[in-house]
């Protein structure tokens, strides 16, 4: 372990000591170690998401897996590469792209991210309407228990059908499950081309936008919709990069290039006249920094509350557009194609107006079949507000698998769903 004394704090909360394990069979041992003690393990990756969850519930120590991020094998006409969990999200991409291939997922921060970490809070962005979460990806899983071993689930190659598909029970599982310490992906080739287009509109004008869309006969691999708060937020951030207009949706596309070109000027034919008003294309080094815009928004220093929330993907104009009336200064990003809202609320917010405004927000949300979950606000605030959003009918399985695979509840105590 790496003797350099050092603490992290998660959530705001305790601060616990950390270790830097540089082996796998290390780890093992550490965690046998800190059971006997009775104490908790609390794995983290970058340290971007650490904010995510209820606070820790029982001492304990932080698991630091940066250490292990070594590329295992990557036989590049497979497709396929398997790495250490620590490994940063953009060293990966880095080492793919020499290939020509890639990873199709879009994290936040990623020369800070994990894949690991990425994987346990199943991150996603932008992109995500045309290629799928990383459930569509993680083919092979190493997961130390907590008796110490290294348990595996999946394999090195796409079609592996035996056994039950255990790598998903770990997606997403914000590390109650186990230590992720090694992983399988299946790639994508970097696309040759790619585009954005930017359409700006009033409210009346987002429902009849997002349908067309929807119905085109072309295959966008995002659809965005942002409105002037947020627009803003990024110009900011990023450069004047957008128009601002009440709401803006932004349209992209990736695949080969005769294929992008036409499905640009198809969109073109098929938007009616006196639609949008007003629109821009982006490629090129535009393209790149509005992509990486798009992918950063769920990170905002000034937010004092940030949500998610998930509706059925024709509710999604509704529901923004009552979202966008409870705060003036709400900032919100939908990834429309999928149904998911993020919102930050900056400025002055006291807990009775954020409780009045999560309430409004849980009623649109159910109106849409969805659901709204906290990912950032004080941690005082997180024994009153509801952080992972309206009970669930599956909590009594959730409990199930975490004490079949964590009896002891060893791993991330407290923190996720339901206190699990």
């Amino acid at each position: 372990m790496n003797p350099q004394p050092e603490v992290c704090c998660i959530d705001d909360a305790s601060k616990f000591p950390v270790v830097f394990p540089s082996t796998v069979p290390e780890l093992g041992g550490f965690v046998c170690r800190i059971a006997a003690q009775g104490q908790a393990i609390y794995p983290i990756g970058g340290g971007t998401m650490l904010h995510l969850g209820l606070p820790p519930t029982k001492p304990g120590v932080t698991v630091d897996l940066r250490t292990l991020n070594q590329v295992i094998d990557y036989p590049a006409r497979d497709m396929t590469v398997t790495v250490q969990a620590g490994i940063a999200i953009a060293k990966l991409q880095e080492l793919l792209a020499a290939e020509k291939q890639r990873l199709p997922i879009d994290v936040p921060l990623a020369d800070q991210a994990t894949l690991g970490g990425a994987i346990a809070t199943n991150m996603s962005g932008p992109r995500r309407y045309g290629f799928g979460t990383f459930r569509d990806y993680v083919i092979g899983i190493s997961v130390v228990n907590d008796e110490g071993q290294e348990v595996k689930a999946g394999g090195r190659v796409v079609k592996n059908v035996a056994g039950y598909d255990l790598c998903k029970l770990y997606i997403g599982s914000l590390g109650t499950l186990g230590i992720i310490t090694q992983v399988t992906l299946k790639l994508k080739p970097l696309p040759e081309e790619g585009a954005l287009l930017t359409f700006g509109c009033e409210a009346s004008g987002i429902e009849p936008l997002l349908e067309l869309l929807y119905h085109s006969r072309t295959r966008p691999v995002c659809i965005d919709l942002l409105n002037r708060a947020a627009v803003r937020s990024l110009n900011e951030r990023f450069g004047n990069l957008l128009a601002e207009a009440a709401w803006v949706v932004v349209v992209g596309f990736e695949d080969n290039r005769e294929a992008v070109s036409w499905q640009v000027q198809q969109l073109a034919k098929e938007l009616p006249s006196g639609g949008p008003v007003h629109a821009d294309a982006w490629h090129g080094t535009a393209a790149e920094t509005l992509w990486r815009a798009l992918t950063e928004f769920v990170v905002e220093p000034e937010a004092r509350l940030t949500f998610k929330a998930n509706v059925l993907p024709g509710r999604t104009a509704v529901f923004c557009q009552q979202a966008a009336v409870l705060s003036e200064s709400i900032r919100l990003q939908a990834h429309a194609g999928n149904g998911i809202v993020l919102g930050h609320v900056v400025g002055d917010l006291t807990l009775d107006q954020a409780a009045a405004m999560l309430k409004g927000l849980q009623e649109a949300a159910q109106a849409g079949h969805g659901n709204v979950v906290l990912l950032r606000c004080p941690l005082e605030w997180k024994a009153t507000l509801p952080v992972w959003g309206l009970p669930r009918n599956d909590v009594w399985l959730m409990r199930t698998i975490k004490k079949k695979l964590d009896p002891r509840g060893l791993f991330n105590p407290g923190r996720f769903v339901d206190g699990i």
